[in-house]
């Protein structure tokens, strides 16, 4: 008898648990959107990507996702992955700790390069950087356009006859035994023998009705792309810490950045209707983003951001994803809060999440990210507590992708 999964989720996530599902032949996969597929994180996304994180299961899972972005250029009509690698910037006091990690690149194959700011100006004339930040250059990162990636990903999976249902809101969950046998949408029941959670931000207000806590914290995040720039901008995909966010290449020959809001207050999703669309950039992020931001690269001039969105990014509560099979409701699963880089884990946590649907056996181990890893009553006491970015920021469990 064939398998039926239902994924709750139309982002990059829930989209390539599906896309990973049907090229192992699962069965019947239907993917349930209350709104259009990518409407949410997914279409505001920098999708920068580099492997050198802070923690084994998430090196593991990046070097996957490094991996797929690759062939999935080769996979998906109208995507390709841009191999620019990514430069990872540290000054002298934030230094020391990315330092101690260099024996894991080591241990675990992982490609790096440090260099001083003269090897970056020579490599990139184009970046031109105050004071003396130190680079960790990751030759195999780079950057996906989320305008490419998710319609194309969406496009794949329909190939594979994957259902996606649109406009189509989950009200409830079926249940059987103690086992997860399905959901409830739109008064139509839908049985499954999987069910997989990707709802982001809309994590604790999906799963309430069955009483799943898991410890999430969400804070706005804003992005900025410029207008057209007179030249194409020579550089890598860069996370300047230093200067407070990120900035990279955009197609239409733009420049996409980002800037950080330590002060941004904790944001707490009122209700499953909630619609990411709703959310603007605080006041004066922009101008801080260009005074910081497109200094690095002169040859923009004045130039001035043509589009700003604003989304939402979803930490748990050790700062580490959330992904795997929920014990207490087997045949259960979820994949969120993959902090501040989603877009760069979605390729592998859609390959892991297919294994643990498909036969229980990811390709690599990843108890470290179990939903099951959290004490529930710390896990209600920490979601009572309201707290600023800083503040998460502070408790020394997040780390910037």
């Amino acid at each position: 008898m064939s398998r039926h999964a239902v994924i709750i989720g139309a982002g990059v996530t829930g989209l390539s648990t599906a896309y990973h599902l049907a090229r192992r032949s699962y069965g019947r996969i239907t993917v349930i959107e209350k709104g259009r597929v990518g409407d949410g994180a997914s279409s505001r996304a920098a999708g920068i990507i580099t492997g050198l994180l802070w923690s084994e299961t998430g090196i593991r899972a990046r070097k996957i996702s490094l991996d797929r972005f690759r062939e999935l250029s080769d996979e998906l009509d109208g995507y390709r992955f841009q191999d620019v690698g990514c430069l990872n910037l540290f000054d002298a006091s934030s230094w020391p700790e990315r330092e101690r990690l260099l024996p894991l690149y080591d241990r675990l194959g992982v490609k790096y390069e440090i260099l001083d700011s003269a090897e970056m100006a020579a490599t990139w004339p184009d970046l031109v950087l105050t004071g003396e930040p130190i680079g960790l250059y990751d030759p195999l990162g780079g950057y996906s356009e989320p305008d490419h990636y998710v319609p194309a990903l969406a496009e794949g999976c329909r190939k594979l006859g994957v259902e996606i249902r649109e406009g189509c809101m989950i009200s409830d969950f079926i249940m059987d035994s103690g086992r997860m046998a399905g959901v409830v949408a739109e008064d139509e029941r839908i049985e499954a023998d999987a069910v997989v959670s990707t709802v982001h931000v809309w994590t604790l207000k999906v799963l309430e009705s069955v009483g799943l806590q898991l410890p999430l914290k969400s804070f706005i995040h804003q992005r900025y792309v410029t207008a057209p720039l007179p030249s194409p901008a020579r550089i890598p995909a860069v996370n300047a810490n230093p200067y407070g966010g990120y900035i990279r290449p955009h197609y239409g020959q733009r420049l996409l950045a980002g800037i950080e809001n330590p002060a941004a207050p904790e944001f707490r999703v009122p209700d499953r209707s909630f619609r990411m669309s709703t959310i603007t950039p605080p006041a004066g992020l922009g101008d801080a983003a260009r005074d910081n931001l497109l200094p690095l690269v002169p040859s923009t001039g004045r130039t001035e951001w043509e589009i700003q969105k604003a989304g939402l990014l979803s930490f748990s509560g050790d700062g580490e994803p959330v992904l795997g099979p929920v014990e207490r409701f087997p045949g259960l699963y979820v994949g969120v809060a993959f902090h501040s880089g989603g877009f760069a884990y979605n390729p592998a946590a859609g390959a892991l999440l297919a294994g643990c649907v498909a036969d229980g056996s990811p390709e690599i181990d990843i108890g470290n990210f179990s939903p099951n890893r959290f004490d529930p009553s710390e896990t209600d006491a920490y979601n009572r507590t309201l707290i600023t970015h800083e503040e998460y920021n502070e408790t020394g469990l997040s780390r910037r992708h």
